[in-house]
């Protein structure tokens, strides 16, 4: 894994303005220090008990970990656990104490106006996500649940989700369509509404916002905002893991940067955008459990992307601004770019020797990647003599470098993708609410200092 001050250095390179850590590491808080990126950092589920049984342990917790660092480190919020609703819990009844102790301290420290304090829980607590409307959570008034959502109502804090697509779409038994989990636009026919309310919902990932909001407010709380802590796609799976693909997780990650960067809601809070993180910056190779725990990662360790990735203003995915592109439109239909491909690759002599199967550009399999490359290299070749960037109005010049791992544009001038770059099966996750709210991205769980980030993009 790189150093906390290499890791520092990818999140600057990339512009990434917030991270999340799973932990409170000195040597990342240390090496974020100055950087003027947004932490969250995470009380561990082994210290939630600590932090709930003794006031005196939550005030040192603060002390050591977040009164130490401010305001050079810009700590805004602590993360109290990880679903521990579901994972421990045995300690549920103690969770919402610990809060309560954390907050006391941060108001000791005069920090409760700039660290807010919240716990991020699974969709696991929500036994039917659909229809939205009439979800609810499995829990009654005198629940840890219901005192957890008066805590963050009484100190105007926000509910941290961790929601999967990718789980709701392996584990439902082919109920939806896996674009509907990948953002894909759906067919008139096959449209998720529900029934109750005739919302229209164009991703699963809504839905699941949505269920969430509707179970707070059957609860009778209405005014608590979302973040969601966590959301990703693996990009590498078993053999019983067939979704779990690089294709599929540039298309999830990139709908998704597109869905939430548009600062809307839900069908049911148009108004409050949705504030995510992307599960993870780097995978965990020595994760235990299916082949897919261990690849999450959007990035390898030498900040060079998994798969083609659209995070706005980041210089090191996306190349430098010396050089323009010549690359497939989001929005155009596959035919046309079908078209495209095959006069690229044709008519216009275009070398289309590396989209072809075990080549480095051939992965994500797909017409808009192949069409982006040839598209390029006939650009790249021919504008000189007057050649366009249009493709039947399929393309678009852009600045940034769309090289990842060993596919390099022509063109790309980007020598960290060329030298250094590690292999396929190597190992590479907001701020809390502003006034308008980008993408969250994340960073890893580290197998071996334990720190993890999720990152947002503003």
């Amino acid at each position: 894994m790189p150093s906390a001050s290499e890791v520092v250095s990818i999140i600057k390179t990339h512009r990434i303005t917030h991270v999340r850590l799973y932990d409170a590491d000195s040597h990342m808080l240390k090496a974020l220090a100055d950087s003027g990126i947004e932490v969250t950092v995470g009380v561990t589920n082994e210290e939630v008990l600590g932090i709930g049984e003794s006031a005196s342990a939550a005030a040192a917790w603060v002390n050591k970990n977040v009164a130490s660092y401010v305001p050079s480190t810009n700590i805004t919020a602590i993360a109290v656990g990880s679903e521990v609703l579901t994972s421990i819990p045995h300690a549920a009844p103690i969770l919402v104490t610990a809060m309560n102790n954390l907050h006391k301290a941060l108001v000791a420290s005069n920090l409760n106006f700039q660290v807010k304090v919240s716990s991020p829980q699974s969709l696991d607590i929500i036994p039917e996500l659909f229809p939205p409307s009439t979800a609810a959570f499995n829990s009654s008034p005198n629940s840890t649940l219901y005192q957890l959502l008066q805590f963050l109502n009484n100190t105007n804090s926000y509910f941290m989700l961790n929601a999967y697509p990718y789980y709701g779409y392996t584990n439902g038994n082919g109920i939806f369509p896996i674009d509907y989990a990948l953002f894909k636009p759906l067919p008139s026919v096959k449209q998720i509404v529900d029934p109750n309310t005739l919302f229209h919902y164009n991703s699963m990932f809504d839905a699941m916002v949505d269920a969430t909001y509707y179970s707070m407010d059957a609860l009778n709380f209405s005014g608590i905002p979302i973040v969601v802590t966590e959301t990703g796609w693996p990009w590498q799976g078993g053999p019983n893991e067939p979704d779990a693909t690089v294709e599929n997780a540039g298309t999830f990650i990139n709908y998704l940067i597109r869905r939430v960067s548009n600062d809307s809601g839900p069908p049911s809070r148009p108004n409050i955008p949705i504030n995510t993180y992307i599960y993870e910056l780097f995978n965990e190779d020595k994760r235990p459990g299916p082949v897919s725990e261990k690849n999450w990662g959007v990035l390898y360790t030498n900040g060079t992307a998994v798969f083609p990735l659209s995070l706005s203003g980041s210089s090191q995915i996306m190349g430098n601004a010396t050089t323009v592109f010549c690359v497939a439109k989001d929005d155009a239909s596959e035919g046309k770019l079908q078209d495209g491909l095959n006069w690229a690759c044709g008519q216009g002599q275009a070398n289309c020797s590396v989209i072809q199967s075990g080549q480095p550009c051939y992965l994500p399999n797909n017409t808009k990647n192949h069409a982006s490359y040839a598209y390029n290299d006939y650009y790249q070749r021919m504008h000189t003599v007057g050649a366009t960037c249009d493709f039947g109005g399929t393309a678009t010049i852009t600045s940034n470098d769309p090289s990842y791992r060993s596919c390099i544009f022509t063109g790309s001038s980007n020598s960290s993708a060329r030298e250094g770059l590690l292999p396929p099966g190597a190992f590479g996750p907001v701020s809390p609410l502003g006034e308008s709210m980008k993408l969250l991205v994340s960073k890893v769980r580290y197998v071996i200092s334990a720190a993890c980030l999720l990152i947002i993009l503003l």
